[in-house]
Protein backbone atom coordinates (compact mmCIF):
# COMPACT_ATOMS: atom_id res chain seq x y z
CA UNK A 1 0.00 0.00 0.00
CA UNK A 2 1.12 3.55 -1.07
CA UNK A 3 -0.50 6.99 -0.06
CA UNK A 4 -1.27 9.30 -2.77
CA UNK A 5 -2.42 12.91 -1.81
CA UNK A 6 -3.99 15.56 -4.02
CA UNK A 7 -2.21 18.06 -2.46
CA UNK A 8 -3.49 21.69 -3.79
CA UNK A 9 -6.87 21.08 -1.66
CA UNK A 10 -5.59 19.16 1.50
CA UNK A 11 -5.58 21.32 4.26
CA UNK A 12 -2.34 21.74 6.26
CA UNK A 13 -3.32 19.81 9.38
CA UNK A 14 -4.17 16.71 7.46
CA UNK A 15 -0.62 16.79 5.39
CA UNK A 16 0.94 16.74 9.11
CA UNK A 17 -1.16 13.97 10.14
CA UNK A 18 0.03 12.15 7.22
CA UNK A 19 3.35 13.08 7.67
CA UNK A 20 2.87 11.74 10.48
CA UNK A 21 1.63 8.57 10.00
CA UNK A 22 4.06 7.55 6.82
CA UNK A 23 6.78 7.83 9.59
CA UNK A 24 4.73 5.63 11.74
CA UNK A 25 3.90 2.99 9.58
CA UNK A 26 6.96 3.44 7.37
CA UNK A 27 4.82 3.71 4.12
CA UNK A 28 5.26 5.76 0.70
CA UNK A 29 3.52 8.87 1.00
CA UNK A 30 3.29 10.70 -2.06
CA UNK A 31 1.96 14.40 -2.24
CA UNK A 32 1.26 15.67 -5.77
CA UNK A 33 0.29 19.17 -6.73
CA UNK A 34 0.63 21.76 -9.49
CA UNK A 35 2.48 24.27 -6.73
CA UNK A 36 5.92 23.39 -4.76
CA UNK A 37 5.27 22.17 -1.14
CA UNK A 38 7.34 21.91 1.64
CA UNK A 39 7.83 18.68 3.42
CA UNK A 40 10.02 17.28 6.42
CA UNK A 41 12.63 15.74 5.58
CA UNK A 42 11.66 12.10 5.25
CA UNK A 43 12.85 8.51 3.73
CA UNK A 44 8.85 8.02 3.03
CA UNK A 45 7.66 11.35 2.06
CA UNK A 46 7.69 12.62 -1.77
CA UNK A 47 6.45 14.83 -3.92
CA UNK A 48 5.24 15.28 -7.44
CA UNK A 49 5.07 18.62 -9.03
CA UNK A 50 2.33 18.57 -11.87
CA UNK A 51 1.61 21.06 -14.25
CA UNK A 52 -0.75 23.67 -14.16
CA UNK A 53 -4.48 23.08 -15.27
CA UNK A 54 -7.54 21.39 -14.64
CA UNK A 55 -7.40 17.61 -12.88
CA UNK A 56 -3.51 17.60 -14.07
CA UNK A 57 -2.53 16.37 -10.63
CA UNK A 58 -5.94 13.93 -10.25
CA UNK A 59 -4.36 12.62 -13.86
CA UNK A 60 -0.98 11.49 -12.69
CA UNK A 61 -2.58 9.59 -9.75
CA UNK A 62 -4.59 8.07 -11.52
CA UNK A 63 -2.35 6.79 -13.84
CA UNK A 64 0.07 5.89 -10.58
CA UNK A 65 -2.41 4.43 -8.18
CA UNK A 66 -2.28 0.62 -7.45
CA UNK A 67 -4.87 -1.61 -6.15
CA UNK A 68 -4.83 -1.45 -2.43
CA UNK A 69 -3.65 1.82 -2.72
CA UNK A 70 -5.03 4.84 -0.51
CA UNK A 71 -5.57 8.62 -1.81
CA UNK A 72 -6.69 11.50 -0.18
CA UNK A 73 -8.49 14.17 -1.98
CA UNK A 74 -11.53 16.20 -1.52
CA UNK A 75 -12.73 15.54 -5.72
CA UNK A 76 -15.45 12.84 -5.75
CA UNK A 77 -14.75 12.34 -9.51
CA UNK A 78 -11.17 11.47 -8.53
CA UNK A 79 -12.29 9.10 -5.73
CA UNK A 80 -14.87 7.45 -8.07
CA UNK A 81 -12.05 6.57 -10.49
CA UNK A 82 -9.29 5.35 -7.39
CA UNK A 83 -12.62 2.99 -6.55
CA UNK A 84 -13.26 1.18 -9.61
CA UNK A 85 -9.17 0.85 -9.75
CA UNK A 86 -9.44 -1.26 -6.96
CA UNK A 87 -8.09 1.39 -4.84
CA UNK A 88 -9.33 3.52 -1.47
CA UNK A 89 -10.26 6.79 -0.81
CA UNK A 90 -10.17 8.97 1.96
CA UNK A 91 -11.85 12.47 2.10
CA UNK A 92 -9.63 14.58 4.46
CA UNK A 93 -13.06 15.52 6.34
CA UNK A 94 -12.83 11.76 7.06
CA UNK A 95 -15.36 10.04 4.69
CA UNK A 96 -14.36 6.74 3.43
CA UNK A 97 -15.70 6.97 0.24
CA UNK A 98 -16.73 3.21 -1.16
CA UNK A 99 -18.42 1.63 -3.91
CA UNK A 100 -21.69 1.79 -2.13
CA UNK A 101 -21.35 5.85 -1.53
CA UNK A 102 -19.53 7.70 -4.53
CA UNK A 103 -22.08 7.33 -7.03
CA UNK A 104 -24.42 9.40 -4.16
CA UNK A 105 -21.97 11.63 -3.67
CA UNK A 106 -21.34 12.30 -7.35
CA UNK A 107 -24.92 12.63 -7.75
CA UNK A 108 -25.45 15.38 -4.87
CA UNK A 109 -21.82 17.11 -6.03
CA UNK A 110 -23.22 17.15 -9.64
CA UNK A 111 -26.63 18.72 -8.29
CA UNK A 112 -24.72 21.18 -6.38
CA UNK A 113 -22.81 22.42 -9.60
CA UNK A 114 -25.95 22.96 -11.09
CA UNK A 115 -27.38 24.83 -8.18
CA UNK A 116 -24.37 27.11 -8.03
CA UNK A 117 -24.53 27.88 -12.02
CA UNK A 118 -27.82 29.20 -11.86
CA UNK A 119 -26.80 31.70 -8.39
CA UNK A 120 -29.55 28.84 -6.69
CA UNK A 121 -26.60 27.81 -4.39
CA UNK A 122 -23.72 29.96 -3.16
CA UNK A 123 -22.63 27.93 -0.06
CA UNK A 124 -19.44 26.18 -0.05
CA UNK A 125 -18.52 23.58 2.43
CA UNK A 126 -18.39 24.16 6.52
CA UNK A 127 -15.85 25.20 8.06
CA UNK A 128 -12.60 22.00 8.75
CA UNK A 129 -12.39 21.72 12.31
CA UNK A 130 -11.49 19.02 15.02
CA UNK A 131 -14.51 16.64 14.09
CA UNK A 132 -12.91 16.31 10.34
CA UNK A 133 -9.59 16.12 11.82
CA UNK A 134 -10.49 13.03 13.95
CA UNK A 135 -12.69 11.83 11.82
CA UNK A 136 -10.07 11.74 9.17
CA UNK A 137 -7.44 10.55 11.85
CA UNK A 138 -9.26 7.37 12.63
CA UNK A 139 -10.25 6.14 9.16
CA UNK A 140 -6.34 6.90 8.79
CA UNK A 141 -5.49 4.42 11.24
CA UNK A 142 -7.70 1.94 10.82
CA UNK A 143 -6.64 1.72 6.88
CA UNK A 144 -3.02 1.65 8.32
CA UNK A 145 -3.49 -1.01 10.91
CA UNK A 146 -5.32 -3.16 8.88
CA UNK A 147 -3.09 -2.23 5.37
CA UNK A 148 -1.51 -5.78 5.05
CA UNK A 149 -5.49 -7.78 5.00
CA UNK A 150 -6.90 -4.99 2.21
CA UNK A 151 -3.80 -5.41 -0.20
Amino acid sequence: MKIWVDADACPQVIKEILYRAAARARILTTLVANTPLRIPPSDFIRTVRVAQGSDVADHRIVQEVEPGDLVITTDIPLAAEIIARGAHALDPRGELYSEDNVRERLAIRNLIQALRSTGTLVDGPAPFGPRERRLFADHLDRLLTRRHDIR
